[in-house]
């Protein structure tokens, strides 16, 4: 097995560095695993830019990453489930299965996960890391790594649509063009959805949501009333959507969520932003809007496993920039900045 373990650092804001690290050995339960692509997440940059998101700060150096695939190369003891050689997306929170939460099935409410480049745990942007072998997913032969990797933020999406209730009934609409509001457009299909609008402050990503099958798109506009915004997507509807679903967690597209959907509707926050927001909640009370919030996801990795790998979900459109290992600083810039209309940045680690 090669030496190098070429590793990607956050030591602070603005502050990443490749440095080598050592290999770790699988304990029991786990697998060594050789990171085949690890995909740039927002709270990668946020991370990197803010040192913080929220209650989670970075106050020493933290290995980044946790949208990943790779290649099994060494079993720790009584791993039944994999072999060497099998290929396999990393679900990157392991839980402590002991608590209620665990043993209720909400495994992501645990308040002991373990979750990969969520401070103080090390993420997996590196070129060998091990894992819990129940947390990894084989990769049927025709999913590629790429995909693999894809398969975080796409359980995002389904653990969201999961909330929503989305079925061929649902009239959806979804705030934000970015890689959650399209993955969720994506699954939100799968599932039969009637009608699905989305919106966008960034006219290109809204011509990639036309792409990816979107039956309409909406350019929310600064100068636009609130009032006005919402009779525009209720004419885009002709009516009101039933779902509505948030995938930005700026306080104005949680108010058009709650303001656009229909009375006797549900309203998904998925998007995280401020800590606190102001909301027409008298409004969402007397129409009996449901508003629900999602927390990662819980048992949907094998549902978006299912989802690519019978073809019901592509998501290779998504990736639009690709970099070596050694080029994860400029991978980082491209992410942050949204050059040449970046969507999702892919990094090989080998």
């Amino acid at each position: 097995m090669a030496k190098d373990n070429l590793t990607a650092v956050l030591y602070g804001i603005n502050d990443l560095r490749l440095e080598n690290t050592s290999i770790e050995e699988p304990e029991a339960g786990e697998v060594l695993l050789e990171m085949g692509c690890v995909g740039i997440c927002g709270s990668d940059v946020h991370y990197l830019v803010e040192g913080r998101i929220g209650p989670f700060i970075v106050k020493k150096p933290m290995i980044i990453g946790h949208e990943a695939a790779g290649t099994v190369v060494k079993l720790g003891k009584n791993v039944k489930n994999l072999k060497i050689g099998d290929r396999v997306a990393i679900e990157p929170g392991v839980p402590c299965r002991m608590c209620i939460y665990c043993k209720e099935g909400n495994y992501n409410l645990c308040k002991d996960i373990v979750f990969c480049a969520t401070p103080p745990v090390h993420g997996n942007l590196r070129r060998f890391y091990k894992h819990a072998a129940d947390f990894c997913f084989k990769l049927p032969d025709h999913v590629s790594l790429e995909e693999g990797a894809l398969l975080e933020p796409l359980s995002v999406g389904v653990h969201t649509c999961k909330r929503a209730n989305v079925g061929i009934d649902s009239d959806v609409l979804i705030l934000g063009a970015g890689p959650i509001g399209l993955v969720t457009l994506l699954v939100a299909k799968a599932m039969g959805a009637n009608k699905i609008i989305i919106t966008d402050i960034m006219e290109n990503r809204l011509r990639v949501a036309k792409k990816l099958g979107a039956d309409d798109t909406y350019l929310i506009q600064k100068n636009r009333s609130e009032e006005d915004t919402v009779a525009d997507i209720h004419a885009l509807f002709d009516g009101e959507p039933n779902r509505a679903i948030d995938a930005c967690g700026a306080q104005s597209t949680i108010r058009l969520a709650i303001l656009a959907t229909k009375p006797g509707g549900v309203a998904v926050i998925v998007g995280m932003g401020s800590s606190e927001v102001q909301i027409p909640l008298m409004t969402a009370l007397t129409r009996e809007i449901d508003i629900r919030g999602i927390f990662r996801y819980v048992n949907d990795y094998q549902d978006a496993l299912n989802l690519v790998a019978s073809g019901k979900v592509d998501v290779k459109p998504l990736i639009t920039h690709n970099y070596q290992m050694e080029e994860t600083k400029q991978a980082f810039e491209t992410s942050r900045t949204g050059a040449g209309g970046a969507i999702k940045v892919m990094i090989h680690c080998k």
